[in-house]
């Protein structure tokens, strides 16, 4: 058994990664690129074997939060094109320059002082310019005006030292709000309509994120940018399960039994004493706990799957632990638990922490180990947020 296994550890299942990919890719029209979201180290999953898988399955982009998570890919190997959605201080052109990357440019301001810089560099950076057309973050604000913007825009895309190969917007509610999604839209549409005006066109232009892919085909244009979908959710949870595309979630959190015993109707189980036994009981320790990434919101809510059956989590989560009722069950230490998974929707699980699954994917600890299946090649497993990962059987680590 690989040491790595031993207490909790999440499985991520690459076949399902693909079989997302290549489901995805198929709603494509010819042409139209895919963009593979991994920041926030691939929502949890482990940004550098995704990235890898979807460099083999022939992704043409891959996206990032920040420089630090694009640096991690490329001393990985990874050489696909990356783009950048947040902030890079422009003190660090000089590293995106090395590592080739395509930083987003949301402002004038931020646009003069990596410009500078390039052409101190003696370089061109490759930009991508980010519209704000609803979301309220990150862009230059695309309302009733669109040439004002686009004049803003025009004056960026003529600044020496970059190369404004793309542009981009965000729908806000594609997963809740048709109208105000084609609002956001047709705010994009127009303000190309005014750059192309100005003879300002790009070769990249991309709006639809996993909502948007699964809804809207014609907000597709040049590239998609799955996220979510790509791991095998649904960005409105009620849609997990039901008809569709046909997307496996990629991640299954496993945990293991480390205690069963009897304990007597009246005792009080866990912190607080919040929950006495109303009769005998069997209670297995599982060895998962918030640390890990699991809710405490979920305490006496919760179900986890012992033996392929559901039982309940009963009192209050602890740190490292939780208990639970395996009354009528043959348990033993050592068994496994699914805590969320191809069987156990982690959309359940979000419901009784008032969440949404993206933030329990990404919460899952660093301290959880990743192991890979259906990878014989590559590595098989990772620590989340390390840059390492297990080459060995015996779990020892070894640097990337």
């Amino acid at each position: 058994m690989k040491q790595t296994r031993t207490r909790t550890w999440a499985e991520i299942d690459l076949s399902h990664l693909e079989h997302n990919y290549r489901t995805l890719r198929a709603m494509l029209p010819q042409g139209c690129r895919f963009l593979g979201v991994v920041k926030a180290d691939a929502y949890g999953h482990g940004a550098v074997p995704v990235a890898r898988k979807l460099e083999v399955l022939g992704a043409e982009y891959l996206a990032v939060a920040c420089l630090d998570e694009a640096a991690e890919l490329r001393q990985a190997g990874i050489q696909t094109p990356i783009l950048i959605l947040g902030y890079t201080p422009p003190e660090n052109v000089g590293l995106l320059l090395e590592y080739q990357l395509t930083q987003t440019v949301y402002d004038s301001t931020m646009a003069k002082a990596l410009s500078d810089r390039a052409v101190a560099a003696g370089q061109r950076l490759n930009i991508h310019i980010k519209a704000d057309t609803g979301m309220s973050r990150l862009g230059w604000l695309c309302g009733d005006r669109p040439a004002e913007t686009a004049e803003k825009i025009a004056a960026v895309c003529t600044l020496p030292g970059l190369e404004a190969e793309g542009i981009y917007t965000h729908f806000a509610n594609a997963d809740g709000d048709e109208a105000y999604t084609m609002t956001q839209f047709t705010r994009f549409l127009d303000l190309l309509d005014a750059l192309e005006k100005r003879g300002i066109s790009f070769a990249i232009r991309h709006c639809a994120a996993s909502a948007a892919v699964l809804q809207y085909p014609c907000t597709y244009l040049d590239m998609v940018r799955p996220g979510v979908a790509l791991y095998g959710h649904y960005p409105d949870p009620s849609c997990q399960g039901l008809d569709g595309p046909g997307l496996l979630p990629v991640m299954t959190l496993k945990t293991r039994v480390a205690s069963v015993k009897t304990v007597p109707a009246g005792t009080p189980v866990s912190y607080g004493c919040t929950h006495v036994l109303e009769r005998d009981t069997r209670l297995a320790a599982l060895t998962i706990g918030y640390a890990d990434g699991l809710p405490r919101l979920c305490s006496d809510r919760l179900q986890v799957l012992v033996h392929g059956r559901p039982v309940p989590i009963v009192g209050r989560i602890c740190m490292d632990m939780c208990m639970a009722d395996v009354t009528g069950l043959e348990v033993v230490p050592g068994d496994e638990v699914e805590v969320f998974g191809v069987h156990l929707p982690i959309e359940e699980m979000a419901s009784l922490a008032g969440t949404i699954q993206y933030e329990l994917l990404c919460a899952v600890s660093p301290r959880v180990h990743r192991a890979y299946l259906d990878e014989p090649s590559e590595d098989t497993t990772h620590t989340m947020g390390r840059g390492r990962q297990d080459r060995s059987g015996d779990g020892t680590p070894g640097a990337l």
